[in-house]
C-alpha cells in the first residue's frame, strides 16, 4: 500500500475519535482510494510503455522514409535520364521517318524538276535561233521583221522565267520537307498543297515501279479558303496517306484480274468552319483489328523493312497540334478512305 494511505489508516484504527461504524466507513474509502491509485499508476505506466514504443516505431519509420526517400531520388533521376533518352530516340525516329518520306518524294521531285527543265531548255534553244534570226534581219534592215522577232525571244523569256519559278519551288518544297518543322503556321492553299504533293507521290511511286499504275481523280473545291497550317507538317500528313493509299492498290492489283482498275480519289470540301480533306482508294480494305491499332506507334501491316509504323501515328498527331481530326472508314474488300478536318481558325 501507497505510504501515506498506510499512515492514514493507522491513524484511524488508533483514533478513539470515530466510531466502528466510522472507522470501517473511512477505512473503507482509504481502501478504495487505494485501488484508484493502483489503477492510475498502471494506466500512467502503460502510457508510458506506448510512449516509449511509440518513440521507437515513429524513429524507425523516420529512417525508413527517409529509406525510401533516398530510393524515390534515385528511381527519379534514373527516370528522367530514361526520359531524356526517349525523348532523344523518338526524336531520331521522326527525323527517320521524315527521310523516308523525302525518299519517297525523291524520284518525284527529279521527275517534276524535269518538266520545266525540258522547257527551259527548249525554250532557250528557240531563243538563240531567234536572236540568230534577228541579227539577219538587223543586217537586211528589216526593222519590222526584227520586231516580230523580239516580241517571240521576250515570250520564251517570260516562259522560261515561270518554268525557272516552277522548278525553284518545287526544290524549295523539298527543303520545307526536309527540315525540321518550324511549327509556324502560315495562310497555306490547301488545293495548291493537296495537288503538289500527289502528282509527287505518284511520280516517286511510278520511278521506284515502273508496273506502277494507278488512276487518280481529284475534286477540289474552289471555295476553300486559305488555311492557317504548319505547311510542311500537313504536307507530310497528305504524303503519308496518298503513299499508303497507292500502296494499297497496287497490292490489290497484284491479286485480282486485269478488270480491277486501281484508283484512288482526292477530294477537298468547305465544311464552313473546316475544311475536310479525303483520300479514298479501292484497295483490300482492313478488318477491324487492324482498325483499333491504325493510328498506334510502330504498327505497321507492310512487310518487315518496308515501313516504319510511324507514318500514320505522327500524322495522327500532327493533326490533332493542328486542331483537327484524322478519322478512317474502312470496309474489307472495298477499299478505305482517311478524312482530314482541320479548323478554318485555329
Amino acid at each position: 500500500m501507497n505510504q501515506h494511505l498506510q499512515t492514514l489508516k493507522d491513524l484511524i484504527q488508533q483514533s478513539n475519535a470515530f466510531s466502528e461504524e466510522e472507522k470501517v466507513l473511512l477505512l473503507k474509502a482509504v481502501k478504495n482510494a487505494e485501488n484508484d491509485l493502483m489503477i492510475s499508476e498502471f494506466k500512467l505506466e502503460r502510457t508510458e510503455k506506448v510512449k516509449r514504443t511509440t518513440a521507437i516505431l515513429l524513429e524507425e519509420t523516420i529512417d525508413e522514409l527517409e529509406q525510401k526517400r533516398k530510393t524515390i531520388e534515385v528511381a527519379n533521376e534514373a527516370l528522367s535520364k530514361s526520359l531524356k533518352e526517349l525523348k532523344a530516340t523518338q526524336a531520331q525516329l521522326i527525323q527517320s521517318e521524315k527521310m523516308a518520306s523525302l525518299g519517297e518524294l525523291t524520284a518525284g521531285i527529279a521527275h517534276e524538276i524535269q518538266n520545266p527543265l525540258n522547257f527551259v531548255n527548249n525554250f532557250s534553244e528557240i531563243s538563240i535561233e531567234l536572236l540568230e534570226e534577228m541579227m539577219e534581219e538587223l543586217n537586211n534592215g528589216d526593222s519590222e521583221e526584227v520586231h516580230a522577232i523580239a516580241n517571240d525571244v521576250i515570250q520564251n523569256l517570260e516562259k522560261i522565267n515561270h518554268h525557272g519559278k516552277r522548278a525553284d519551288g518545287i526544290v524549295k518544297g523539298m527543303l520545307l520537307h526536309s527540315r525540321s518543322s518550324s511549327g509556324v503556321k502560315e495562310a497555306s492553299e490547301i488545293n495548291v498543297l493537296v495537288d503538289e504533293y500527289l502528282r509527287l507521290a505518284y511520280h516517286g511511286l511510278r520511278a521506284k515501279d515502273k508496273a506502277f499504275n494507278a488512276s487518280m481523280e481529284t475534286h477540289f473545291d474552289t471555295s476553300v479558303d486559305k488555311v492557317n497550317i504548319v505547311p510542311q507538317d500537313i504536307g507530310r500528313v497528305i504524303l503519308n496517306l496518298i503513299t499508303n493509299a497507292f500502296y494499297a492498290v497496287s497490292e490489290k492489283k497484284k491479286t485480282e484480274t486485269d478488270k480491277f482498275q486501281p484508283t484512288v480519289w482526292i477530294e477537298t470540301k468547305n465544311k464552313e468552319k473546316a475544311v475536310e480533306i479525303s483520300v479514298r482508294d479501292n484497295g483490300n480494305g482492313m478488318p477491324k483489328h487492324v482498325v483499333e491499332k491504325i493510328f498506334q506507334p510502330f504498327f505497321t501491316t507492310k512487310p518487315t523493312g518496308q515501313g516504319t509504323g510511324l507514318g500514320l501515328s505522327l500524322s495522327y498527331d500532327i493533326v490533332k497540334a493542328h486542331g483537327g481530326e484524322l478519322k478512317v472508314e474502312t470496309e474489307e474488300g472495298k477499299g478505305t478512305e482517311f478524312i482530314i478536318l482541320l479548323p478554318l481558325t485555329n
